[in-house]
């Protein structure tokens, strides 16, 4: 995939981590998560509080699972054949990254948060548990990009304008290829954490 992304190699594009943009969203639909769990456990529910409860727990095992699991191929196929960024590309700020993602995806938070505490009067605490579980499969698929990034010694970062034509996804149809650059570049460490000032030292 290294030949993918030479079309744009020839202009200044605006880069965003990937790392950074899997990480956007666990925060929101953790708290999210954790608030709907805590409102629907009062709730007697259809099942009862205790049959919501447990299978809330097993649905807060089972996803994590699966969203850190999920596109792990496709990630791994972007990252090899990651070309060089431009000296001329801008590196976009964690801040800014995280910031758009969330506002883009304002309303799909809302309606998630809703549908959990909804999903309360049947099966009490149930689908809150489920997006806090979402919320940490997603800080899992970052914190597995941040060891590639490490283990590589290159950041990992998305064209812009590619991340919103495919919805925010860094790694889907419209995604074409990544970028790379040193592992000091930017001010998001691997995984895309806040890079610590001693870092940058």
């Amino acid at each position: 995939m290294a030949h993918a992304d030479r079309k744009g190699q020839g202009r200044a594009q605006g880069l965003a981590r990937v790392a950074v943009v899997v990480r956007a969203g666990s925060v929101p639909m953790w708290w999210a998560g954790v608030f709907a769990a805590g409102i629907g456990v009062l709730v007697p529910g259809i099942t009862g509080r205790r049959i919501g409860v447990m299978a809330g727990a097993a649905l807060f095992i089972v996803a994590p699972a699966v969203i850190a699991l999920r596109g792990r191929k496709r990630y791994a196929a972007l990252a090899r054949g990651a070309s060089r960024a431009g000296k001329h590309d801008v590196l976009q700020d964690r801040a800014v990254t995280t910031r758009n993602w969330r506002r883009g995806h304002r309303w799909w938070l809302l309606l998630a948060f809703a549908a959990a505490l909804g999903s309360s009067f049947a099966v009490p605490a149930a689908g809150g548990m489920l997006l806090a579980g979402c919320g940490v499969g997603l800080r899992l698929k970052a914190a597995w990009l941040g060891r590639r990034e490490r283990a590589e010694d290159a950041l990992l970062w998305v064209r812009v304008d590619w991340l919103a034509k495919n919805g925010g996804r860094p790694a889907g149809k419209a995604v074409r290829g990544f970028r790379s650059t040193g592992i000091a570049a930017g001010d998001a460490a691997p995984g895309g954490a806040r890079r610590r000032t001693a870092a940058l030292v």
